[in-house]
């Protein structure tokens, strides 16, 4: 048996492993270099960097998008070279009354590739890809007008529309079996053993994301008003942490109860949760619950035969250690037949990832209207 790195362990040490979860995003206007020998033809370096060959009109190239709460993320490269170019936009696409808003998307995204055809000399696209969140539950319009409207604008006649979750799978694992926890200020599990995806939590702030920035941020909260209180299970720590950052404790509820933006709200409060951790029983408690949490969510998705990778991936792994120490010894206990991998990219690397997949006829991850979508125009 084999941890992540492939060397030898014990069924802990499957799990084990300090650092970062994956590698950090491409930085906007960023190319990857050309025809690097055993490199991964998603991987993107900085801008700047000479890149061999010509990519003319002679050659058709890929779109990958990454649409998120953040905003827009572009790549455009070719099946050869990769990915040649990225641009963004710092505003997150609109939701109405038939979900994501198709149009809003593509106002967005039509003028950041016409300024990448002309960057990276790709005068001709072919195929796209498309991550977006929210797309399980709010892609109607998009699987119904935006296949037509790429083809419209770019020419492009094949199109995967997925949901952010299988992008973050294909940029942590590829197209392998196996299970991958996507976590930031929500918090989704998706496994797959290349005949079905399966889900687990998603179901946001209210109803689940259990584990994730806004519920551990909530948790600390919750410790802080505790300690305000003098009831049991408060913590002097986090109470205040709570007051630099939020001020009074008697007005966090009406800083707090009116704010469109709540999710983020509470998850800003994570990190001073994982701060504290060290130093604090009841921080620390907080974490190994949400690690516990993880695990559920992981076991219930990951493949339960041979020894499938689990990958972790999203911002709020970027807390480091305080967190990732429980999540190891959580997976290790609740999936011992699996093993702990780093994440090999970030969800804009995954649609890269299955936009050459597409374009070559190797796209083998599951299709399904509501997570991986496939269109192809005659």
């Amino acid at each position: 048996m084999t941890d992540g790195t492939g060397s030898a362990g014990s069924r802990a040490a499957r799990f084990g492993g300090a650092g970062s979860p994956g590698p950090p995003a491409a930085a906007s206007g960023a190319t990857r270099s050309a025809g690097a020998p055993g490199g991964d033809p998603g991987r993107i370096r900085p801008a700047g960097s000479p890149v061999a060959g010509s990519f003319g009109a002679d050659c058709a190239g890929f779109l990958a998008v990454d649409s998120g709460g953040s905003g827009l993320r572009v790549v455009v490269g070719t099946v050869e070279a990769g990915a040649l170019g990225q641009q963004e936009s710092r505003v997150p696409v609109r939701t109405g009354a038939r979900g994501i808003d198709a149009g809003h998307l593509r106002e967005q995204l039509v003028p950041l590739v016409r300024a990448l055809a002309i960057e990276t000399g790709v005068a001709r696209l072919g195929t796209a890809a498309v991550g977006a969140a929210g797309f399980g539950t709010l892609g109607d319009a998009l699987r119904a007008e935006l296949p037509d409207a790429l083809r419209r604008e770019f020419g492009i006649r094949r199109v995967a529309l997925a949901a952010d979750a299988v992008t973050a799978y294909a940029g942590a694992l590829g197209p392998r079996p196996g299970a991958v926890i996507a976590a930031g200020t929500g918090l989704i599990a998706v496994g797959t053993d290349l005949t079905r995806w399966r889900r687990a939590d998603g179901w946001g702030h209210l109803l689940g994301d259990s584990g994730s920035g806004a519920w551990i941020g909530r948790a600390g909260l919750e410790a802080a008003l505790r300690a305000h209180d003098g009831r049991e299970g408060g913590s002097a720590p986090l109470r205040a942490c709570a007051e630099r950052q939020f001020g009074p404790l008697p007005d966090l509820p009406g800083v707090l109860y009116p704010r469109t933006d709540r999710p983020a709200v509470l998850a800003s409060f994570a990190p001073q949760v994982a701060a504290c951790a060290a130093e604090d029983r009841v921080a620390a408690g907080i974490l190994r619950a949400a690690a516990r949490h993880m695990a559920d969510a992981a076991a219930a998705v990951c493949p339960a035969h041979g020894t499938p990778d689990v990958g972790l991936t999203g911002g709020l792994f970027k807390m480091g250690e305080p967190l990732l120490a429980p999540v190891r010894e959580a997976l290790a206990e609740r999936l011992p037949h699996a093993r702990w991998v780093r994440a090999e990219g970030d969800p804009l690397h995954g649609a890269v990832r299955l936009a050459i997949a597409l374009a070559t006829g190797a796209l083998t991850l599951p299709r399904d209207d509501g997570m991986l979508c496939v269109t192809l125009s005659e």
